[in-house]
């Protein structure tokens, strides 16, 4: 019975310190690189987020948008600007379509996850393609927030340029192996370019829409 209880006992023994190790080696490694994956990978995500959001922008505004259908000039009897009108309910409609967008094609790449050697963590050319994947995971933290803006330029005598951006605003929550943090990415874009004849009021458009 001894000699059966011993080979048991050494078994036992070995496994113990295996996991031993293994739960050190961990700790060692969560210690030692968690704060560079954090950043990796939070970088990594606000990548592919700016290319989705970007790409969003350009499908629905290059084919939806479109500057005399948005922006109708008033003028008053002699023919001077007093007001530019902005379609609200088309404006609505884009941001909407922007914001959905984007949270499916972030949910969708969230799931996937971004894959990244190791090796890459330490910004180092020749171990960057070494050691196992990180699988990096995202999610999208409350809605994708859509707002417009407009700048006016002079563009020569009585000319005016004006320039329409739209601004999307998404809080992602990054997750790795050990760690996880949040990050805002923002993506601006110019949507619009027009020139107007005639002096434009300052206070002749209001874009402040947020959705």
């Amino acid at each position: 019975m001894k000699t059966k209880k011993l080979p048991i006992l050494k078994v036992l023994f070995f496994l113990c310190i295996i996991l031993f190790i293994a739960i050190i080696s961990l700790y060692f490694i969560e210690k030692s690189i968690g704060n560079k994956a954090v950043y990796v990978a939070n970088a990594e995500v606000r990548i592919r987020v700016n290319e989705i959001i970007n790409e969003n922008i350009l499908k629905e505004y290059s084919k939806e948008f479109d500057y005399n259908d948005i922006i109708s000039i008033e003028k008053d009897n002699q023919g001077d600007i007093v007001m530019l009108r902005a379609d609200t309910i088309k404006l609505n409609y884009l941001s909407i379509n922007v914001a959905m967008k984007c949270q499916k094609d972030i949910k969708d790449l969230g799931e996937v996850g971004i894959k990244i050697p190791i090796g890459y963590v330490f910004n180092n050319n020749i171990i960057s393609n070494l050691g196992p994947d990180i699988n990096i995971k995202m999610r999208t933290i409350g809605d994708t927030k859509v707002s417009y803006s407009s700048i006016f330029e002079s563009a020569g005598i009585n000319q005016t340029r004006h320039k329409i951006y739209v601004q999307v605003v998404s809080n992602i929550r990054v997750v790795i192996p050990f760690n996880s943090s949040d990050i805002e990415v923002v993506c601006e874009m110019p949507v619009s370019e027009t020139i107007i004849v005639g002096k434009v009021p300052r206070t002749s458009v209001d874009l402040d829409l947020v959705h």
